[in-house]
């Protein structure tokens, strides 16, 4: 009764070989080809069968023209990896023959093979909507991964122009951004991969997954990431003070927990931002395996992935405004060595000064150079002068050919090169005063005051009035304490200069004052990413908050007639309320300027009433 009950065993093969199938078909008898077809899509095709078939299809090539095309696609979409090894060997064996006895096919192929980049897709409803997505349950992903690999490295060595016909293909299969971020983590750590067998790639593909980390960037802005997890600790404060006495956990349950909690606790509360960091922390890694040979940094392939990482930079971050946290690759490599970093900033000094570079791309070269100089710990002071240096004589030499002329008046339109590298020079002095007096005082003082920054400051196009006030406001109050230069007093006549701006909105009009006419940012403000974070924070200069001294040395910048608690409020770093003064309202340009203003590690936003 058994055995009359069980299906026969599907080792039968019907219609001859293969080779008779298709002459038949070639004549017009369809029937056996037909069966051969059900045969190969039927699921529970067993592996003999399947090897047999495609120990035949590889003596067979010559006949698979584009005629049968159909046929081929359903030998490319046999489930081929969760197969028996010698299916798998048996089944490289096949395509290796495939392209290189029909190249028309090779298309099919690689598509075929990048569309295993991504763990299987299992299908889930709820409420009758499809919210499919990846398997990660699957053990045998990585193993499954690594024959995807072999398969390309297959193709490639039979088709020497693979490379250009699988590059659409990687773009075509990357996925969507709103994908689950395993999806996204292993498609990019896949690519990555190819770069190795595949090096003449390296550029394209790091330019296309950086222009996908770009986009996830810029959709995510820092206050919103914020925003999130200050919710997100407030939920979690408020469910643990809730439960707080309804259980008593066992110890051991307590330590199951742990990982867990570790797990959530790394989490961004932000989805995409959940995603970015995932992935940046994969780029961090692959950066650091390619530079690096048994623990040692290696010269030649760190100089080589440097090349196409400031390629990458050129075309993508530079002309991008306001990203926060992309841009950071160039600060990780730069960390490899010193070399890299004084080249790293020879290159933006050079976009600079060219006048045939757009203003916009002179500017954003210009606030790269201060905020690199003011936050990476590896560059040293000796390389902090030089660049100070250059800088500064690059002012006075435009203030000797603007100062005099037609054009010398304020004015972002015209001088936009000139105050964003004043802005980098104010800002890497704010960062690196300390360091550049440490030691010889007296040797400090007499270089600081060699930069002559008093001309810069007093010059016609008056820098003061354009660059960020909180850079002004403690550059002012540095240069102040070691009598380099008075700024005070250009500072209270700008302020009465500025013209408030009445902007209509649906809560009503708001009198708003542009505080950012450059419309800059600062490019290495405090990267709040919390996995890929660990890589960057142990060389990242963060903002130390101002000793007593400093702080009692400030002091004596406001003016006599303040009350005690507008004193307490600027120690704070906060604005203190003086109806006086010409209050700075929030304006659209602060969203997209964090640092300095008052972002974690950078130095509070504050306004000091000045002496007259």
């Amino acid at each position: 009764d058994e055995f009359i009950s069980s299906p026969p065993r599907k080792t039968v093969r019907f219609g001859g070989t293969l080779s008779e199938i298709l002459l038949k078909y070639e004549k017009g008898d369809t029937t056996d080809f037909e069966l051969l077809k059900h045969q190969l899509s039927d699921p529970d095709i067993k592996d003999a069968q399947l090897i047999s078939w495609l120990h035949e299809f590889r003596a067979s090539v010559a006949y698979l023209t584009k005629e049968l095309e159909q046929l081929v696609n359903i030998l490319l979409k046999l489930p081929w990896l969760r197969r028996s090894r010698e299916v798998v060997e048996e089944y490289l064996g096949f395509l290796g023959n495939l392209v290189s006895a029909q190249t028309v096919h090779l298309r099919p192929c690689l598509r075929m093979i990048v569309s295993q980049f991504v763990p299987p897709r299992i299908t889930i409803r709820e409420d009758d909507v499809d919210i499919s997505d990846s398997d990660d349950d699957d053990e045998n992903v990585s193993e499954n991964f690594n024959t995807c690999h072999r398969a390309l490295q297959t193709v490639a060595r039979y088709v020497p122009s693979t490379p250009q016909f699988l590059m659409p293909i990687l773009v075509e299969f990357f996925p969507f951004i709103n994908k689950s971020e395993r999806t996204l983590e292993c498609y990019v750590h896949n690519l990555l991969r190819v770069t190795v067998y595949l090096p003449t790639l390296r550029l394209q593909i790091l330019e296309l997954i950086i222009e996908k980390l770009l986009k996830l960037d810029v959709s995510t802005p820092q206050q919103d990431i914020e925003d999130a997890e200050e919710a997100a600790n407030n939920s979690a404060s408020e469910e643990k003070s809730t439960e707080v006495g309804l259980f008593d956990m066992e110890e051991d349950e307590d330590r199951k927990g742990d990982k867990v909690v570790c797990a959530s606790v790394e989490r961004m509360a932000h989805p995409l931002a959940e995603r970015l960091d995932i992935l940046m922390t994969i780029l961090f890694s692959y950066i650091k395996d390619v530079c690096h040979v048994d623990g040692k940094l290696d010269i030649s392939n760190t100089k080589d992935l440097y090349r196409d990482l400031v390629s990458v930079f050129d075309k993508l971050i530079l002309p991008t405004h306001a990203s926060c946290h992309v841009q950071y690759f160039m600060f990780y490599i730069c960390s490899f060595k010193l070399g890299l970093a004084e080249a790293f900033l020879d290159h933006l000094w050079k976009k600079l000064q060219d006048p045939n570079n757009p203003s916009v791309i002179r500017q954003t070269a210009g606030s790269y150079i201060g905020s690199f100089l003011a936050r990476a710990k590896f560059i040293p002071v000796v390389t902090v002068k030089a660049c100070l240096d250059l800088l500064v004589n690059w002012l006075h030499k435009y203030i000797d050919n603007q100062d005099t002329g037609a054009n010398a008046y304020c004015d972002v339109a015209l001088h936009g090169p000139f105050y964003s590298t004043c802005q980098a020079v104010f800002y890497t002095l704010i960062f690196r005063h300390k360091q550049l007096l440490d030691g010889n005082l007296r040797k400090g003082l007499s270089y600081l005051q060699s930069l002559n920054f008093e001309r810069i400051v007093m010059c016609q196009l008056n820098p003061l009035k354009i660059c960020i006030p909180s850079v002004v406001n403690l550059f002012a109050a540095i240069t102040r304490k070691y009598q380099l230069v008075f700024c005070y007093t250009i500072i209270e006549r700008n302020n009465r200069q500025f013209i408030p701006v009445v902007r209509s909105g649906t809560g009503g009009d708001l009198v708003q004052t542009c505080t950012n006419p450059l419309d800059s940012f600062f490019p290495f403000d405090p990267y709040i990413l919390k996995r890929s974070k660990k890589t960057i924070d142990p060389m990242y200069q963060f903002w130390e908050e101002l000793s007593a001294e400093d702080l009692e040395d400030l002091k004596k910048t406001i003016k006599k007639g303040s009350s005690e608690d507008e004193d307490d409020d600027f120690l704070k770093g906060e604005t203190p309320q003086n109806d006086s003064v010409v209050g700075i309202a929030p304006n659209s340009y602060e969203s997209t300027t964090r640092s300095p203003v008052s972002s974690i590690g950078s130095p509070a936003d504050c306004y000091v009433p000045y002496p007259l």
